[in-house]
């Protein structure tokens, strides 16, 4: 399994989104329960987000390569979360 991180900020409802999305795919798809996910509240720790090339949020990275940036749909999430599997 490839690591995933997710760059969000706790009040932008896009990020939101993005966690309910993966909320209701880990209830359907319990294997990606076992996805290793680190979130990073970039504004809580901006030095370690700024060494990353992204602009909006939520920002996906898969395997240190990032895959998608700013709003997101539910269908995208689950793609991205079974793409590290």
């Amino acid at each position: 399994m490839k690591p995933i991180m997710i760059f969000y900020q706790r009040n932008c409802p896009f990020c939101k989104k993005a966690f309910r999305y993966m909320e209701e795919a880990m209830e359907r798809e319990p294997e990606l329960r076992e996805l290793k996910i680190e979130l990073v509240e970039e504004t809580e720790q901006p030095e370690f987000a700024d060494k990353f090339d992204y602009y909006y949020v939520p920002t996906f990275y898969v395997g240190g390569e990032k895959v998608h940036e700013g709003g997101i749909f539910a269908e995208e999430v689950v793609e991205i979360l079974r793409s590290a599997m």
